[in-house]
C-alpha cells in the first residue's frame, strides 16, 4: 500500500509546505507548521463551484449613500450578561465563536441560553461531537432544565450537520465543537488545520445564506489561544473568550471581536450548582472585603468596554536584599518596572532594596495605563505602611517625565465610584468634572509628586 503524501500547514495563516520548516514560507511565523494528510489529488479541484453558484447573486455597483441600512435586529438570549458582550443578543446569519479552557463552562451556558430561548418560543438546536445525546440531557437536569425542548443532535459529519440545518431551519445553532467536526471532502483527521478551515467556512456560509444563528465552540492551545488556524476568528463575526480560575467560583466572558458590538466588552457569572448567573454588580467582586482601611490597598476604576469596574489594587514592599524581586500579577510588569522608576526619579521613592509585589483583585486583567496612580499610590502606602484613607480611588496614567496624564471617560468612572459610595477621588486635571458629584471630593493633580504630597495629607 502506497504511503500517504503529507503536507505541512502553518496554523497561524493556512500556508501549505511540502517539508517541515522552521518559519513559515507565507506568513513568516516561527514553529507553526504542523504535518497533516494531503487531500487527494483525484478529487476535484472545484468542489466549491456550485456553491458559490447558488450564493452568488448578480449586484450592481452602488454607492453607499444610495444604499438603505438599517440596524441588525437582535434576540435576547435571557441572560443579561451574556447579551452584552454579544451587543444586545443574537443576530440572524451571525457566526459566534467561543474559546477558553476546558471545563471552564462553555458548553453550560451554551445550553442555559439555548434553553432560555426555546421556551422564549425560538427553534434550537444543539449539535455535539464530544458528548452523547444521553451526557447532554444528564447535564441539563444537573441545571435544573427540566422538560427543557432544546433538539439535541449527536452528530460530528459536516454534511449531515449541514442537511439537518437545512431541514430544521433553527434560530439558533450550537456546534460544540468545531474541532470535532470534519468533511467528508479531505483525508485530514478531524481537528486538523484542513479541516478545522474547511468546516467552519461552510458552517459560516450556511449561516449568511440561510439566516441560522451558528454558535461555534473552539478548543484552545495550552498557550491559552484559539485551537486551529489564525483564519477561523477572521471568518467568523463575533469572538468571545472565557477567562477566570476554574478554582474560582467566577467567570469572565470577554469579546475580543464584534462586528455587530463592542469589543472588550465583559459579562461576570458566577458559577453555582444550576449553571452560571450573571453578576449583576461585577465591581463588588474585585474590592477588598478589609473592614478597616489597610496600608497597600488602592482602589481605581478600570472600563472594560462600556462598563465602568471598581477593582482594588493590592501592593506589598518588604526587604528583598541584593536581588529585589518585581512581581505583578493582573498588571503588565514591564509597566510595573517603569512606574518603579518614575517614583524614584520624580517622586524620591526609593525601592531599590524592596521586594515589589502588585496584584489586582479578584483575577481581573488590567491593561490599560490608567492603573498607574492607583498602583504608585499602593506601593507608596506599602512603603510607609500607612493605609488610604476609606472611600479613596484614583486612576490616571503617569508618563515617563512625571506628569498625570488623562484617562478616558473620566467622567463615567467617577460616576460609577460615587455610586458606589466612595467619597475621595484623586483624577488627572483633564478628568476633573465641570459640576461637581454628589457625595465625591475630587482631587485634580498634574504631577506624580502633587499627588503623593495629597495622599500624606490625607491619611
Amino acid at each position: 500500500m502506497a504511503k500517504e503524501k503529507t503536507v505541512y500547514t502553518c496554523t497561524e495563516c493556512g500556508g501549505a509546505s511540502p517539508r517541515w520548516l522552521g518559519k513559515c514560507p507565507h506568513c513568516n511565523a516561527w514553529n507553526t507548521l504542523i504535518e497533516s494528510v494531503a487531500d487527494n489529488a483525484s478529487a476535484p479541484k472545484n468542489r466549491y463551484s456550485q456553491q458559490f453558484q447558488s450564493l452568488a447573486k448578480a449586484c450592481e455597483v452602488t454607492a453607499l449613500a444610495d444604499i438603505e441600512a438599517t440596524d441588525m435586529s437582535r434576540t435576547p438570549t435571557g441572560h443579561e450578561e451574556l447579551d452584552r458582550v454579544l451587543g444586545g443578543g443574537i443576530v440572524e446569519g451571525g457566526v459566534v465563536l467561543i474559546g477558553g479552557d476546558p471545563g471552564i463552562g462553555k458548553s453550560t451556558l451554551l445550553l442555559q441560553a439555548l434553553d432560555s430561548l426555546e421556551r422564549a418560543g425560538l427553534n434550537t438546536l444543539y449539535v455535539t461531537g464530544e458528548e452523547s445525546g444521553a451526557q447532554v440531557a444528564l447535564r441539563a437536569r444537573r441545571l435544573g432544565l427540566d422538560g427543557s425542548q432544546v433538539k439535541v443532535m449527536a452528530e460530528i459529519q459536516l454534511d449531515k450537520i449541514l442537511a439537518t440545518l437545512e431541514a430544521t431551519r433553527p434560530a439558533i445553532a450550537v456546534i460544540d465543537s468545531i474541532q470535532t467536526v470534519y468533511s467528508g471532502q479531505l483525508t485530514s483527521a478531524p481537528g486538523s488545520v484542513a479541516q478545522v478551515r474547511e468546516c467552519a467556512a461552510h458552517l459560516t456560509r450556511a449561516a449568511k445564506s440561510s439566516g441560522v444563528c451558528i454558535v461555534l465552540v473552539g478548543h484552545v492551545t495550552k498557550e491559552g489561544a484559539l485551537a486551529g488556524p489564525r483564519v477561523l476568528e477572521h471568518m467568523v463575526d463575533t469572538v468571545l473568550y472565557f477567562e477566570g480560575d476554574t478554582h474560582s467560583s467566577f467567570r469572565l466572558v470577554r469579546a475580543i471581536k464584534n462586528r455587530f458590538g463592542a469589543v472588550n466588552e465583559i459579562g461576570v457569572f458566577a458559577m453555582t450548582e444550576k449553571g452560571l448567573k450573571g453578576v449583576s454588580n461585577p465591581s463588588a467582586i474585585f474590592l477588598s472585603q478589609h473592614s478597616e482601611p489597610v496600608p497597600g490597598s488602592c482602589v481605581m476604576v478600570t472600563l472594560e468596554g462600556t462598563r465602568p469596574l471598581l477593582v482594588e489594587i493590592q501592593a506589598l514592599v518588604d526587604d528583598g536584599g541584593p536581588n529585589p524581586r518585581r512581581l505583578s500579577v493582573g498588571l503588565d510588569r514591564d509597566r510595573l518596572a517603569m512606574l518603579l522608576a518614575v517614583l524614584h526619579r520624580h517622586a524620591g521613592v526609593a525601592c531599590m532594596d524592596q521586594d515589589v509585589f502588585v496584584n489586582a483583585v479578584g483575577g481581573v486583567r488590567i491593561s490599560e495605563p490608567a492603573a498607574d496612580l492607583a498602583v504608585m499610590l499602593a506601593i507608596t502606602s506599602s512603603l510607609r505602611g500607612k493605609a488610604l484613607p476609606k472611600g479613596f480611588l484614583a486612576f490616571g496614567e503617569v508618563g515617563l517625565a512625571g506628569e498625570v496624564r488623562p484617562a478616558p471617560r473620566g467622567q463615567e468612572r467617577l460616576k460609577e465610584a460615587a455610586k458606589l459610595g466612595f467619597s475621595v477621588a484623586v483624577v488627572p486635571k483633564a478628568n476633573a468634572p465641570k459640576k461637581p458629584i454628589e457625595g465625591l471630593t475630587i482631587h485634580a493633580v498634574e504631577r506624580i509628586e502633587q499627588a503623593l504630597d495629597l495622599m500624606r495629607s490625607l491619611q
